[in-house]
């Protein structure tokens, strides 16, 4: 299962260790594209079907849709992790992200993302304050 929260750095190469944890959901392969949130997002294979499945349902008469589309694709490369457990992020996904050299990896159930740790702490400052709130929302949602 996709979740927790790991650190990890980026090495010389560009390259970071996905945690041991995600591995077996992402089996090796995955697509990694640039996320919402100065993020990247990472789906397994399957997820990826399934959002690509959603997305071509969209009506691309829409501008806002033609450009998430554009943007989303644009960014997006396929994956496979080395026999130690690491994957390049190519520079253009570290620039999107703003990382340099230490991220934080989460597992969001269906999806990884990946944050430089200052996005991260920034993110996590901004969200702490409403995050009751947030639970009020989803309770009205009755989750």
């Amino acid at each position: 299962m996709l979740i927790g929260e790991f650190n990890h750095s980026i090495d010389s190469k560009g390259r970071v260790i996905i945690p041991s944890k995600f591995r077996e959901d992402l089996q090796g392969q995955f697509v990694m594209t640039k996320g919402l949130d100065h993020c990247l997002f990472v789906y397994p294979m399957e997820e990826w079907k399934k959002i690509t499945d959603k997305i071509k349902e969209l009506p691309m008469t829409s501008g806002p849709v033609r450009s998430f589309v554009r943007t989303f694709f644009s960014g997006a490369q396929d994956q496979i992790l080395d026999k130690q457990g690491r994957v390049i992020i190519p520079q253009n996904l570290r620039d999107h992200a703003n990382i340099d050299k230490d991220v934080v990896i989460i597992g969001l159930n269906t999806r990884v993302e990946i944050w430089a740790v200052e996005e991260w702490d920034s993110y996590q400052e901004e969200e702490a304050l409403s995050y009751e709130d947030m639970a009020e929302k989803l309770a009205e949602l009755g989750i």
